[in-house]
């Protein structure tokens, strides 16, 4: 979820909660169709599934608990917390991950706290993280880009891997996920993770197909274009400036200081930036008011602590991205940022 609504004692309009959520769902398109660009149909396949899964799972939940059905299962946050998964997702997981991931959001995330304003985490991102530790071989087998893959999938062909793992030829996923060379690939930052464990320098690693001129065919533009979104947000006042912003200029010193240290171990900066879910997570994430600190205090130190965090894990821990864990670890933090970021009351 990604809106902005100021709190008491301001006296500003807003919008309706439904309009914002619309709004977001909106600034995610030029994403999903990058995503359907480089990577075929899969994420949008995901997107339908997660969606339909949310819905249903909201009206159950909502009926149990004798809320109003009508003004809460048409707020847009479920809807939005399905995209949002959905785009994280491997475009060739199978059905049951969408359907798991999403009924642990909507269920035990959201609804269970007591629904929209009341979950300590964001639910896309708790769910992104349960399956990732949960079923690990299924989060991580990423596709290569359509241009590199040695079989082409239509969309009838993807509907079938998704549903039953194989295509309509008999070609596994993990089949599907080699290069025309036969070499099995990975993410951008899959690849120079692994690599440099193995020995291998950053400019060796850049050599692999999947990257262009320093950085990975298709993640580069996916990126590009949820920074065109998150833009677009700013532009509309839908979400505050200070977490995306610290949380990117984090990444970028902390990541140049890096590179300028040990240029063979660690990547250049624009290659932190577009590669992953980091400006997903600078621009639709972060700015969850729900789960985000309050004050702009408070919201600058939240981004730099999720700066810091991604570089962490993506320097030293066992994942390639860390955006999602980087978000759960930030959520908690959350309070005790509030704690000590807190305007002063006037005159006191």
């Amino acid at each position: 979820m990604a809106f902005w609504i100021a709190s008491s004692p301001h006296n500003h309009v807003q919008s309706k909660t439904s309009a914002l959520m619309r709004l977001v769902i909106y600034a995610t398109i030029p994403g999903i169709l990058a995503q359907w660009y480089f990577f075929g149909w899969g994420n949008i396949i995901h997107i339908t599934l997660a969606i339909a899964t949310a819905i249903t799972a909201e009206f159950i939940v909502l009926s149990l608990r004798k809320k109003p059905i009508r003004l809460e299962l048409f707020d847009g946050s479920a809807i939005l917390t399905a995209v949002l998964l959905g785009v994280s997702l491997p475009a060739l997981a199978p059905w049951w991950i969408t359907v798991i991931g999403l009924l642990f959001a909507i269920v035990v995330v959201k609804q269970l706290y007591g629904g929209l304003g009341h979950n300590p985490f964001n639910p896309a991102m708790a769910a992104y993280v349960m399956l990732l530790i949960s079923f690990p071989v299924q989060m991580t087998s990423w596709q290569p880009p359509s241009s590199l893959m040695s079989i082409n999938l239509d969309f009838v062909n993807t509907l079938t891997v998704i549903f039953t793992d194989y295509s309509r030829e008999g070609y596994s996923v993990a089949q599907l996920r080699m290069h025309i060379d036969g070499v099995t690939m990975a993410t951008p930052l899959d690849t120079v993770k692994t690599n440099i464990t193995l020995g291998m320098t950053v400019t060796e690693s850049l050599q692999n197909k999947i990257f262009s001129q320093g950085l990975g065919i298709g993640w580069v533009w996916i990126n590009i274009a949820f920074l065109i979104g998150g833009i677009f947000l700013l532009f509309k006042k839908a979400i505050a400036y200070p977490a995306p912003l610290s949380f990117l200029t984090t990444i970028f010193i902390f990541s140049l200081v890096a590179f300028l240290i040990s240029p063979d171990s660690n990547p250049s900066t624009l290659f932190y930036w577009f590669s992953g879910a980091t400006m997903l997570g600078a621009f639709f994430i972060l700015t969850d008011p729900v789960t985000c600190a309050t004050s702009v205090k408070g919201r600058i130190v939240y981004g730099c602590l999720a700066g810091v965090l991604v570089c962490v894990i993506r320097k030293f821990g066992g994942y390639p991205d860390g955006v999602a864990f980087a978000v759960l670890l930030c959520n908690m933090a959350a309070p005790l940022i509030d704690q000590y970021t807190r305007p002063r009351t006037y005159g006191h």
